[in-house]
């Protein structure tokens, strides 16, 4: 299977590879025939994704790495080692979450905005930063923020999730107009783009609350395959636009 699909011979590297999603996003990119880069900041739980992805996908290249998101320098190490390994970066999937809220507007607390900050908003201006050359170079180059419906109908007891990912928005926003600009007069072949969930969910949690609904939810399987269609649609369709994967609010 490995090396046939649509995305044969495309490099993708996965920011925050070891969660529910990024196990179910490196598979679905392998599997499509992408050699996969993940990091992810739990070495052990981005190994076992990794292994999961090769043997689903028949022996694929997929490669975890150890990366600190919250370092620049360390970001940028990791694009230039990717570049010069495999000779080009066709991709970037930011999956890196988190989440804090409150009962109410008013007990908000500024150290989940701080916590919040550095997850859902310095990791993307990292990879964003570190990778941006590289994609526009790429024939077909995407960076691909996964967001939350919430960044754009904040409740009260979200403000700094909401916020968060709202400026992530912004600086993903403010890339896509970095692939537009350079590649004025050309057809567009970078492009930055966000794809926008109301919460996501998976077997396990399906498991732990059997009679829950998850009603807006998408499933993580779901999700990997939006991701990898972003490929499939011509950059100048995709890129500055949000993908919205649950109802607009």
């Amino acid at each position: 299977m490995a090396g046939n699909g649509a995305l044969s011979g495309a490099v993708i590297a996965v920011a925050g590879a070891g969660g529910p999603a990024g196990r179910a996003t490196l598979r679905r990119l392998a599997e499509a025939g992408a050699t996969v880069v993940g990091a992810d900041n739990d070495p052990e739980r981005l190994a076992e994704a990794v292994a999961h992805a090769r043997d689903a996908a028949g022996g694929a290249t997929v490669i975890g790495e150890p990366v600190d998101l919250l370092d620049l320098d360390s970001t940028k190490d990791w694009a230039a080692g990717i570049e010069k390994e495999f000779g080009h970066v066709d991709g970037v999937v930011h999956l890196v979450g988190g989440w804090r809220g409150s009962e109410t507007f008013i007990k908000t607390s500024l150290d989940d905005w701080d916590f919040l900050e550095l997850l859902l908003i310095r990791t993307v201006q990292h990879t964003s930063l570190a990778f941006s050359e590289a994609l526009q170079r790429s024939e077909r180059g995407r960076y691909v923020l996964i967001s939350a419906a919430g960044a754009s109908n904040p409740t009260a007891g979200n403000a700094a999730y909401a916020a968060a990912k709202a400026a992530a928005e912004a600086w993903t926003l403010a890339m896509a107009d970095f692939f537009r600009k350079a590649g004025a007069g050309e057809e567009l072949t970078s492009a930055a783009t966000i794809l926008v969930v109301k919460a996501l969910v998976h077997d396990a949690m399906r498991a732990e609350r059997p009679n829950a609904k998850f009603a807006g939810f998408t499933d993580v399987k779901d999700l990997a395959r939006a991701i990898a269609d972003v490929w499939e649609q011509p950059a100048g369709e995709v890129n500055g636009n949000r993908l919205w994967l649950t109802e607009k609010p």
